[in-house]
């Protein structure tokens, strides 16, 4: 979850009037998209929460502020502004009360993901959040452990998570996020990430990287959000300040030749959202999406969808506005799709299979 820097204004995510690049032959079809084994690498836990798993969670726990009818909870997820994104964001999270509620959450992201051919998942989970709820580490972990099993058993999506930390709430929610990551992990645990509001993170410097720097030396991988609502320094922190292997967002990094530089030679994986930054009003529609100069600029760049329900989109369907609106054509998404292997936390053998598996997608579809 973000917060625009500008007055957020209504997405414009109908495809672009100019024809695709690619020659017609090449050109992606829904069936190829569908078809295509996919990675999610940047999907926030409560900003998954589809309309059937909310509303379980508002039967679970009636009198909240989650309309308890689907033809209503429909219209109340009808993204309007980013004050409205906010208000939905915060009432499903009231409803997130007991640790069965997380782990709903977490196979009712499996049962959507395994309906878009998604193979793989790292999942960014908010400790802070349930913390403030009074909820224990170890019930939390337990109910992510319980979770993931669920999800390989019952829909064949292997989950794995990001704990972050909140950065507006500083200190605390650093020192919280890593006291969990580091005594009581769940099984799946595989990175460290920083997300939230991008202007407050110069005023707790210090204790993100002193987080980081722990997190790091027990072996969690360094996976911040950074460069989405400020500039390009905020990306050189991310990079020099905490390490990190792999960037959430990263779209300002276009504004610093040097930092492009950097990036194509160290082939650091951006995790690019298009939809979401035309929600938050990070651009201006999604024609002005900078994903096709990143590409241009030979940057390692992923697909991912960050709160999908709640912007009305999925991962196959940041795949097809790749295809729709960028011009990108099959072997382009097939690459995109290979990015996201390589830069998640798959072991090698696990990555390479699924390579092997995009590539026969790939030429099945010539």
């Amino acid at each position: 979850m973000t917060q625009p820097v500008s007055e957020t204004v209504s997405p414009s995510l109908s495809p672009s009037s100019s024809p695709s690049s690619s020659p017609s032959s090449s050109r992606p079809s829904a069936e190829f998209i569908a078809a295509l084994p996919k990675v999610e690498l940047h999907v926030h836990l409560i900003g998954s929460a589809s309309v059937p798993t909310v509303l379980e969670l508002a039967r679970r726990h009636p009198g909240s502020r989650v309309p308890g009818t689907e033809a209503e909870l429909r219209a109340f997820y009808t993204f309007r502004d980013f004050p409205h994104f906010a208000e939905v964001y915060q009432a499903v999270n009231d409803v997130v009360r007991e640790p069965e509620d997380i782990a709903t959450l977490v196979t009712g992201l499996a049962r959507d993901l395994a309906a878009q051919n998604c193979r793989y998942v790292e999942l960014q989970v908010t400790p802070y959040a349930h913390h403030t709820r009074g909820l224990p580490m170890r019930a939390v972990t337990e109910a992510l452990d319980v979770a993931a099993r669920e999800s390989a058993a019952e829909h064949g999506v292997r989950m794995a998570y990001i704990f972050d930390i909140p950065g507006e709430y500083g200190g605390e929610a650093a020192a919280v996020t890593v006291r969990h990551a580091l005594d009581e992990p769940p099984e799946a645990l595989v990175g460290f990430g920083l997300a939230g509001i991008e202007q407050h993170r110069p005023a707790y410097r210090e204790e993100f990287r002193d987080a980081f720097r722990a997190a790091r030396a027990a072996g969690l991988r360094s996976l911040p959000h950074a460069g989405e609502m400020t500039g390009p320094e905020t990306i050189w922190e991310a990079i020099e300040g905490l390490g990190a292997e792999r960037v959430g967002h990263g779209i300002s990094c276009l504004d610093d030749p040097r930092l492009v530089a950097h990036l194509r030679e160290t082939w650091l994986p951006l995790e690019v959202c298009p939809t979401s930054n035309v929600c938050t009003g990070q651009v201006r529609d999604i024609a002005a999406h900078p994903l096709p100069r990143m590409l241009k600029e030979g940057l390692n760049v992923t697909l991912n969808s960050d709160d999908p329900p709640m912007f009305n989109t999925t991962l196959t369907r940041e795949y097809e506005i790749a295809a729709e609106v960028f011009g990108l054509d099959r072997a382009a998404l097939a690459e995109l799709a290979r990015n996201a292997v390589r830069a998640s936390s798959l072991d090698r053998p696990a990555q390479d299979a699924l390579v092997a598996e995009i590539d026969t997608v790939l030429r099945a579809a010539e």
